[in-house]
């Protein structure tokens, strides 16, 4: 049974924080002793508050810094006390018992009921020993498709197309307009972290998180990642109070996945460099890193044949140390992916997942701990195991000195983003502050700017002219797409054989694999061919009349057959009807190009190198591929 309430009165007996003035100068008594520590001085530089802080925090308070797990939203954004399967204890638990004080969260309500949620979290916080504010992450929660594992679709918010659309619009202005939207969208509920830019290169095509990349070409990739970075903070110059943080991922880049398959379960769990690639895929970590990034997360997989040791990056000490801290410069935090070191059942059942802890398998959990924290991890995502690590120090097999390095890096973070001197979001305000008539509007004029064109054949039935645009009248039979919108562009008939055209809105081909695992019904993984009965209807509606194809590109799609039959076809990353429908009547050209090849064969993909960029033999499509209308050429 779930239980919710808003109330915070399990926390403890302290009072709330008071809001203090002394020489002058206004500050939040944290620990409630009456004076300005100086941790609470907001005129103190963040070093030496964080070192001010960092010596009255308990063993047990420090480890509950280094954890990260998800947490659940009560309906109508009333705090969870009880069992629920989206949070690993109740809330109250959690923060005032576990220490726990960084969450992320998955589903969502309104943007009103989650800044109220957030700021009931916040309240229970400061009722703690030290008051230590509470830091709320998310992946992006702006795409206009929908990603059920992570990323689901925030109420109220602005609609954008995928990072691979952003890729296809491949404007750095536009990635730093997104990342700004977004920090204003997610500070307005009271989120101060994101859980992206993803700075993969997509190198192997079945890769099923390819979708959320910037693309295959690793020089734009990094050019557009340190854009949306520098639009989370509001600028160049680093985190500060208006500031959402980018947490990077994923470390050293997990776009060279083994045949395809994902790093999250076992069979994905060797990353392959056959191509002696490693190095191309860093590329957008610096360039992340040189723009402020402060967190980066890494990549699940074991960097095949990069180390002198076959273990994932969690718990390689010559990728996390030496490369990424000793050769790139990085001294920000750094997180494990979720659920790495230990797995988690949703209510006691059902795995989420087994623990990637790829390598080191045969250790027990606390172990896996010290390895990763000996490797140079900072921090756990999506498991809450504190006391584990704290064990590990008491019993001398991890040294306190070397929790406070990790502590310092986290602390240093939350204190610059302002969360010790105002936490608070404005339940008020919220609603009215997401999903703005400008924000919309961008988010409009990006999902415009990443279609791509790939082709527009002339047609005997429309005078021997490209397809599109087309003209009104029309009859439209349409497949994918809501007649209701359909019918304000033309008149909406019920068979192909009535129309003058049809348009059908197809998704690239996913394969889910059936699983004791709850999260990889979620992973698209196997072929990038549509399944046969599919690819016959396709077809079939073509050899009846023209045909507009509009293929939504999660990952590349093998469009051979498609492409060949249909008077027009198109790639999108998350637009809606209404903004694909206005390109078709010629109320915009799309100008979009390609981010990816799109492979002319299965066997094609097969025999290319998955680290290597633009690598397989004679592809349909290739990076940066596009047609407008008014050129009718590409501009690649």
């Amino acid at each position: 049974m779930l239980n919710t309430t808003g109330s915070a009165a399990e926390a403890g007996a302290r009072s709330p924080v008071r809001r203090l003035v002394e020489r002058g100068v206004c500050y939040r008594d944290l620990n409630g002793n009456g004076k300005m520590d100086p941790y609470e001085d907001p005129r103190a530089p963040v070093v030496d508050r964080v070192e001010d802080f960092l010596g009255r925090m308990s063993l047990d308070e420090k480890a509950g810094l280094m954890f990260q797990p998800p947490i659940a939203i009560g309906r109508n954004g009333a705090v969870v006390e009880g069992i629920h399967p989206l949070s690993v204890a109740p809330t109250t638990e959690s923060i005032a018992r576990r220490h726990l004080s960084h969450f992320n969260i998955l589903m969502a309500p309104g943007p009103g009921s989650v800044a109220r949620w957030h700021n009931s979290l916040q309240k229970i916080a400061e009722r703690t020993r030290l008051g230590i504010p509470i830091t709320l992450s998310s992946d992006p929660r702006h795409a206009a498709g929908f990603n059920p594992a992570t990323g689901i679709k925030q109420e109220g918010f602005s609609q954008w197309p995928s990072q691979l659309g952003l890729a296809a619009a491949a404007d750095e202005g536009l990635a730093e307009r997104f990342g700004d939207i977004v920090r204003r969208e997610f500070r307005a509920i009271g989120l101060r972290s994101v859980l992206g830019p993803m700075a993969d290169v997509a190198t192997e095509p079945r890769w099923g998180r390819s979708g959320a990349t910037f693309g295959e070409d690793a020089e734009l990739v990094g050019r557009l990642a340190a854009a949306f970075v520098r639009g989370l903070q509001g600028g160049p110059s680093g985190l500060h109070p208006s500031s959402v943080a980018a947490m990077v991922k994923h470390f050293p880049g997990g776009g060279s996945a083994g045949n395809g398959l994902d790093p999250h379960f076992s069979t994905g769990k060797r990353q392959l460099y056959p191509g002696n690639h490693f190095e191309y895929h860093l590329g957008p970590f610096r360039s992340a890193i040189t723009a402020g990034a402060r967190k980066i997360m890494l990549s699940y997989g074991i960097p095949g044949g990069q180390t002198s040791e076959d273990v994932a990056m969690a718990f390689n000490s010559e990728i996390v140390t030496d490369l990424l801290r000793g050769r790139l410069g990085f001294d920000g935090v750094v997180s494990t992916d979720w659920l790495t070191v230990d797995s988690h059942r949703v209510l006691g059942i059902l795995k989420l997942k087994d623990a990637s802890a790829w390598g080191v398998e045969h250790l027990k959990v606390p172990q896996r701990y010290a390895r990763a924290i000996e490797a140079g991890v900072d921090q756990f995502g999506g498991e809450s195991n504190a006391q584990a690590v704290a064990g590990l120090v008491r019993a001398g097999r991890i040294p306190e000195s070397r929790i406070d390095i990790s502590a310092r890096r986290i602390l240093r973070v939350k204190f610059e983003l302002g969360l010790f001197d105002d936490p608070y979001a404005d339940a008020d305000a919220a609603a009215t502050s997401t999903g703005t008539a400008e924000f919309v509007q961008s988010g409009i004029e990006a999902q415009r700017r990443s279609l791509v064109l790939l082709s527009n054949n002339p047609v005997p039935v429309v005078g021997d002219r490209p397809m599109l645009p087309l003209s009104r009248p029309v009859r439209l039979y349409v497949e994918g797409v809501d007649p209701s919108v359909a019918r304000n562009y033309g008149t909406v008939v019920s068979s192909p054989s009535l129309a003058d055209v049809a348009v059908l809105r197809l998704a690239s081909p996913r394969r889910f694999k059936w699983s004791k695992h709850l999260l990889e019904y979620f992973v698209p993984q196997g072929s990038l061919a549509f399944k046969p009965g599919r690819l016959a209807r396709v077809l079939a509606c073509c050899r009846t009349v023209p045909t507009v194809v509009d293929v939504r590109l999660d990952r590349p799609a093998i469009i051979t057959e498609i492409a060949s039959a249909a008077a027009a076809v198109l790639v999108s990353f998350g637009c809606e009807d209404k903004v694909l429908l206005d390109a078709l009547l010629g109320e915009f050209s799309p100008t979009g190009r390609l981010p990816v090849d799109l492979p002319s064969s299965m066997a094609a993909v097969e025999s290319s190198q998955t680290d290597v960029p633009g690598d397989t033999e004679n592809p349909l499509f290739k990076v940066g591929w596009g047609l407008s209308y008014e050129s009718g050429e590409s501009e690649a």
